[in-house]
């Protein structure tokens, strides 16, 4: 857990006085290297760090971004409410692979992204978040903030493929809760 919060620490440090700033919505690319610390048994990247590196690639948009201005330093919070990932090809220790975040769309309440793994020109895994902002126990409009951030179409609606990804979340739960009990 150090080691993700000192890298998150470098990403804000970074982003706020040497990286330039992105325009929130476009894609962001960064190359990365499967180190020994994202492995398990010395061979292939944990499942556990594709979801990390999700995390920081979404961290550094909305540092390099007016986001986190009209965010976080404004105590809204972000609340990640949903993730899939699919997995295609294994990421080999000490090989280097890229990560693109796509922004797909947004609503009245989500912010919808795609995060894919590429490796010599082939994709080797795909993730989809869904994500809003959070203050004082309610969801955040994200037309208002957006709309603070300099963007100035309402909403962005994602493809019906990424929306049907998410649809049955809440249902789910529903009735895993309905078993359980």
């Amino acid at each position: 857990m150090i080691y993700y919060w000192m890298h998150l620490f470098y990403i804000f440090i970074g982003s706020m006085f040497f990286w330039d700033k992105v325009d929130l919505e476009s894609n962001l690319t960064r190359k990365r290297r499967v180190s020994i610390l994202d492995c398990e048994g010395f061979r292939y990247m944990a499942n556990s760090k594709y979801f990390y590196y999700m995390d920081l690639i979404r961290f550094e948009v909305m540092f390099r971004t007016n986001l986190y201005k009209h965010t976080a330093k404004k105590g809204l919070l972000p609340v990640l409410a949903s993730q899939k990932i699919i997995y295609k090809k294994p990421l080999k220790i000490w090989t280097k692979f890229s990560i693109t975040l796509v922004l797909e769309g947004w609503d009245d309440k989500w912010i919808y992204h795609r995060q894919v793994f590429e490796q010599n020109g082939q994709v080797c895994c795909i993730g989809f978040t869904k994500v809003a902002f959070w203050n004082s126990k309610e969801l955040q409009s994200t037309q208002k903030i957006f709309a603070d951030c300099g963007i100035i179409k309402p909403k962005q609606k994602p493809s019906l493929d990424v929306l049907n990804i998410f649809s049955n979340d809440y249902n789910f739960i529903k009735n895993t809760e309905n078993t359980v009990k």
